[in-house]
């Protein structure tokens, strides 16, 4: 009788186990329509309860990094390619998904093991073998530039460059700056022949990133403006290359001024293909307005994400890699932070790993370079806030996440109201999180062409630093698709 018993109760277990995979497999297919629609959110929420159901399921795990990867959480990304290889290690797909998740994180060594793997166990396939061969080239190239770089008379493009003798060909008929300065003429002419996808003479290019480099230089890492009871500046978050909207905002909320000063908080670059024309116009708005025009430093602003997600290649189609390279040279000198009427501090990332940093601290950050893996320069530039109290492992892979304990302490301590960042795409253009002391801005709409967001800015006023917050919607651009320029392992890695 007994017996029977434990028959019986194994078998109801194997009914539940199958009713299980059943509804985890529904979930999968909902899961799965959610991808399609480009709603990753829903997506990775089904892919999770599916987890729940069927925890060893490797293919579950492969399909939610996917979608991690799409929303750019490379950390969680990097996590379920791990542990779909943990639980089945001949599934071809698990490999790509934690190459892709390591290329993101500029972790080209460990892509490279996944791809050879790859190769060895389909040795015939084309495509393998040439993400190999891809990657490796990249591999290389790093170490060829770490060998240059450890030479310390590292020389600056500028010491190579002969402006003066740079002819601007008779047929030229696009703008050039007046006596080698930017005026507001200048700008106008130079926003109209981009909007016609035209070139500005890399003269004119060249004379612009070498006044840029020269005034970003002497500024501090930390930037501190007062803004009287009258004035207002407007805060703008990642525009990422998307030209046409850049210009939107400019139809929308006025042509910068001494009157109308703004402040664009890092990502000018990368995913859309216009990153050439929105940051020559950012820069030129800085040199021809120094002290009402400010640019602060993204996670976007350095070599890895340059090589990754396109600015890099657009910048070698457009112009070439000397131009690149003295980008890159610019890009080190954007300040880090910046503190308005000592009471409101925006980055582009977020808040810091450990308790106890003060604004000192920002002031005194050596920031010409690449920035480093962890500290708070790393910081500034990748954190993200969370609603539960405390920290925990970023779900980038990089630097950390806050919660609103974490962000209460430090405004407490450097006696600040609260902080602006950007850095994450919002559904509405902006979110007001912790009790409203850390607020998100993000200023590309329907950012990549797919995710169908608003983009928004905000206002502040000396009188009282309330925000406030206006959301606009895309506008069309020319048929160029985001990622155009990105590295073709990184464009393929993600479908």
């Amino acid at each position: 009788m007994a017996n029977d018993t434990a028959t019986s109760a194994s078998g109801s277990s194997r009914e539940k186990m199958a009713e299980g995979d059943k509804n985890a497999e529904k979930l999968k297919e909902k899961a799965n329509n959610c991808f399609k629609e480009k709603d990753y959110d829903n997506a990775i929420k089904y892919y999770t309860e599916a987890l729940e159901l069927n925890p060893a399921n490797a293919i579950y795990f492969s399909n939610r990094s996917l979608a991690y990867l799409r929303t750019e959480c490379y950390g969680y990304a990097l996590a379920d390619a791990t542990k779909c290889l943990e639980i089945d290690k001949n599934y071809i797909k698990g490999y790509y998904r934690r190459a892709t998740s390591n290329m993101a994180l500029g972790k080209f060594k460990a892509a490279l093991k996944d791809y050879e793997t790859v190769v060895r166990v389909r040795p015939n396939d084309k495509d393998a073998k040439m993400k190999y061969q891809e990657c490796n080239k990249i591999v290389k190239q790093k170490a060829f530039e770490r060998a240059i770089a450890s030479d310390e008379m590292k020389k600056s493009v500028v010491d190579s460059l002969d402006i003066e003798n740079m002819m601007i060909e008779d047929e030229y008929t696009g703008p050039k700056l007046e006596e080698g300065k930017v005026t507001m003429s200048f700008m106008k002419e130079m926003m109209e022949c981009f909007k016609d996808q035209k070139k500005l003479h890399r003269k004119c290019a060249y004379q612009i990133l070498i006044q840029v480099k020269e005034l970003l230089s002497k500024l501090p890492s930390l930037v501190e403006i007062t803004l009287k009871e009258t004035e207002k500046i407007t805060i703008c978050g990642d525009t990422h290359g998307q030209f046409y909207d850049l210009l939107n905002i400019f139809e929308l909320n006025g042509l910068p001024s001494e009157t109308n000063p703004y402040l664009f908080n890092g990502d000018f670059v990368d995913r859309g293909s216009f990153s050439l024309e929105v940051i020559l116009t950012l820069f030129g708005f800085k040199l021809l307005l120094p002290d009402s025009f400010y640019l602060l430093r993204g996670n976007h602003e350095t070599d890895n994400m340059n090589q990754m997600y396109g600015f890099e290649g657009e910048v070698k189609a457009k112009y070439t890699t000397q131009m690149f390279t003295l980008f890159s040279e610019v890009f080190q000198w954007l300040p880090l932070a910046q503190c308005i009427n000592g009471k409101v501090l925006v980055m582009h990332g977020g808040l810091f790993s450990e308790d106890g940093v003060m604004l000192d601290d920002l002031r005194k950050i050596d920031r010409n370079r690449q920035p480093p893996d962890s500290g708070p320069m790393c910081d500034l530039l990748w954190s993200d806030p969370q609603p539960q109290n405390g920290r925990s492992v970023s779900k980038r892979g990089v630097s950390c996440q806050f919660g609103p304990d974490v962000t209460e302490r430090f405004l407490d301590q450097n006696k600040l109201d609260y902080i602006v960042r950007s850095h994450e795409v919002k559904a509405e253009g902006y979110e007001v999180t912790h009790s409203g002391k850390c607020i998100t801005v993000f200023s590309a709409p329907n950012y990549c062409d797919q995710m169908a967001n608003k983009g928004a800015y905000i206002h502040l006023r000396g009188s009282d630093l309330k925000p406030e917050f206006h959301q606009f919607t895309a506008v069309p651009h020319p048929n160029v698709k985001p990622m155009a320029y990105a590295n073709s392992l990184m464009q393929m890695g993600m479908m």
